[in-house]
C-alpha cells in the first residue's frame, strides 16, 4: 500500500468541514447530546475491531478469549458506559479507544458470566476465523501490542479507503478501470507497461496519466476524510497522517 499518493497538503481541513464527523458526534453524546451518536460510534467501532483484536492477542490472550473480550468491550462501549468519562480535549478516537481497552482488560479477570460471544452486536463473524486468520499471517516481529495496534490501524484505514474508492469507481461505471489502475496505489508490481495498460483501457498514455493522477488525488481526499472522522480538531489530521506513515514504517522494518 502506498498512502503517500495524493496526500499533498491541500485538502479541506477547515473547522467547517469537521462539524459532523463521527467522533465529534460521539463526543457530544458524552455531553448529553446523542443525535446520531449510536450510528457514528458503531461505524467507528467496525473499523477498529481488528486492530484491537490484534492488540489483545499480542497481549497473550488465546484466540477465543480475545474474541470474547473484544466483542464484550465494544458492547460496553456501545452501551455508552465509557462515554461519560470521555475528555473532549483528548481529541483522537484512536488514542481514547486503546486507553479504554487497556483499562477494560486490567479489570476483566472474572469472565464466568461473560455474554454469549457476539451479544447483540457482531462486528465480525467470529465463527469463520475472519479475525484469527489475519492475525496468524502477521509477520512475527518485536512489535509491542501497542505498536501492533498502530500498525493494523494504519493498514485497516488504507484498506477501508481503497474499498470506498473502488465503490465510487464502480458506481460511475469505471470498475474495470479501477481494477487495472489500483496498482498505482497499492504498490503492486506491474506486469505491463504504461503503454500496454493504456491500450487495454482504450486510453492514450496522456489520458492514463491523468486518470492515475485523479485517482491518487481522490484517494488522498478519502483517506483524509476517514482520519477526520476520528479526531475532534481539524489540526490533528496531518498529525494522524504522520502517525500512520510511522506505523507503516514499523510494518516494513
Amino acid at each position: 500500500m502506498s498512502p503517500e499518493a495524493g496526500l499533498e497538503p491541500n485538502g479541506d481541513t477547515s473547522p467547517r468541514s469537521f462539524v459532523t464527523t463521527h467522533w465529534s458526534v460521539v463526543l457530544k453524546a458524552g455531553q448529553g447530546a446523542a443525535d446520531g451518536a449510536d450510528v457514528a460510534l458503531e461505524k467507528l467501532c467496525r473499523v477498529y475491531w481488528w486492530p484491537l483484536y490484534a492488540f489483545v492477542r499480542r497481549r497473550g490472550y488465546g484466540a477465543h478469549d480475545a474474541q470474547d473480550l473484544t466483542q464484550e468491550f465494544f458492547l460496553r462501549l456501545l452501551a455508552k458506559d465509557f462515554l461519560r468519562a470521555v475528555d473532549r480535549n483528548k481529541g483522537k478516537f484512536r488514542s481514547f479507544l486503546l486507553a479504554a481497552l487497556d483499562h477494560f482488560l486490567a479489570n476483566e479477570w472474572r469472565r464466568t458470566q461473560t455474554q454469549k460471544r457476539g451479544g447483540n452486536y457482531s462486528f465480525v463473524s467470529i465463527d469463520d476465523n475472519s479475525a484469527e486468520q489475519p492475525f496468524l499471517q502477521v509477520p512475527a516481529s518485536n512489535l509491542s501490542p501497542e505498536q501492533l495496534y498502530e500498525q493494523q490501524w494504519a493498514l485497516t484505514l488504507l484498506n477501508q479507503t481503497l474499498a470506498k474508492l473502488e465503490q465510487e469507481f464502480v458506481a460511475s461505471g469505471k470498475g474495470v478501470q479501477f481494477g487495472v489502475l489500483k496498482i498505482f496505489l497499492t504498490g503492486e508490481k506491474r506486469a505491463a507497461s504504461g503503454a500496454e495498460l493504456a491500450k487495454n483501457l482504450g486510453l492514450t498514455e496522456a489520458a492514463l496519466k491523468m486518470a492515475v493522477s485523479r485517482m491518487r488525488q481522490r484517494y488522498g481526499e478519502l483517506l483524509r476524510a476517514e482520519i477526520g472522522n476520528t479526531v475532534s480538531d481539524p489540526a490533528e489530521v496531518e498529525e494522524e497522517l504522520r502517525a500512520l506513515f510511522q506505523a507503516l514504517g514499523q510494518a516494513g522494518s
